[in-house]
């Protein structure tokens, strides 16, 4: 009988135990996220988590639907919801708090009322609002919301989205408030084209309440849009007049909330040397367009 002398097998490679419940896994995916201005792929969140990349991938699919986080082309950040726990948005305040000053001053520049809104799926939420005697007669209110596509604030802020982002955010909500409100996706996107002409201007008269007029400018972060301000008055307001005070409040307020973008657009545009204000020149050519005074 031939004896063999016996092979030591190698140990198998320890298996690595998932932790067994969702909530445990969807609380692995929000601990990676360090801070509000965290954004991770999901092959950082994965690595992060140690959890399988399609194991992953399906609870952040979950997590974005439901609020808790959002993502865009520079990848994935804590939401409103997770933003908002605790009691108010953190996120709001900063951005109420950057806009206080340039709300009161087109306020005192102008007469007319002003909002503040941030886009919240199909519709925006109103942050801020300031006006004298002709407040009560805009159908608007702080923590209030309105139909994102019938207001020029949710138009301005729409514009700087992917269309596919866009029409996933009104997908089957689009309707009309009154008879001039845009009641179809095709018709949207033809509007948010000429608010990108118009360098993000947007206007609207009529659509969101009968005899209401109004011209909004999105406040834009290095990743889109994060608010919009805007300012409105009888119908026949002439907003072709006091447009350019709104860009050029936008355009501050996105600078207090994000001072690199400053540097980087100098740097961008330094060869081209671009006007950084609205002239009347200016505004005389983004305006040719309008010559019938039918911004849509």
């Amino acid at each position: 009988m031939t004896v063999t002398d016996a092979v030591p097998t190698a140990d198998p490679p320890a298996r690595r135990e998932l932790p067994p419940s969702m909530v445990e896994r969807m609380t692995l995916i929000m601990d990676a996220f360090e801070g509000r201005t965290t954004r991770l792929s999901l092959e950082d969140i994965a690595r992060r988590t140690r959890l399988p990349r399609s194991t992953a991938h399906r609870i952040l699919d979950q997590l974005v639907r439901l609020r808790w986080l959002e993502h865009t082309e520079f990848g994935y950040g804590l939401g409103r919801r997770a933003l908002g726990l605790g009691g108010g948005d953190g996120t709001h305040a900063e951005i109420r708090a950057a806009a206080a000053g340039r709300i009161h001053e087109l306020h005192m520049r102008t007469g007319m009322v002003v909002h503040l809104a941030v886009l919240d799926g199909p519709e925006v939420c109103y942050l801020d609002k300031l006006g004298g005697r002709f407040a009560n007669s805009v159908p608007s209110w702080v923590g209030g919301r309105a139909p994102a596509h019938s207001t020029a604030l949710g138009k301005a802020m729409l514009a700087w989205l992917e269309p596919e982002e866009a029409d996933r955010l009104m997908d089957d909500t689009i309707g009309r408030l009154t008879r001039r409100t845009i009641a179809d996706l095709p018709t949207l996107h033809q509007e948010l084209n000429r608010i990108r002409r118009r360098r993000g201007l947007s206007f609207e008269r009529g659509e969101c309440a009968p005899e209401i007029s109004c011209v909004a400018m999105a406040v834009r972060g290095p990743e889109g849009p994060v608010a919009a301000l805007s300012l409105a008055g009888e119908e026949r307001a002439p907003l072709e007049k006091v447009a350019p005070l709104v860009a050029d409040a936008a355009r501050q307020v996105g600078l207090a909330l994000f001072p690199g973008m400053g540097a980087r657009e100098r740097t961008r545009h330094a060869s081209a040397a671009p006007e950084e204000t609205w002239s009347p020149r200016a505004m005389d050519r983004l305006m040719v367009a309008c010559e019938n005074g039918d911004w849509l």
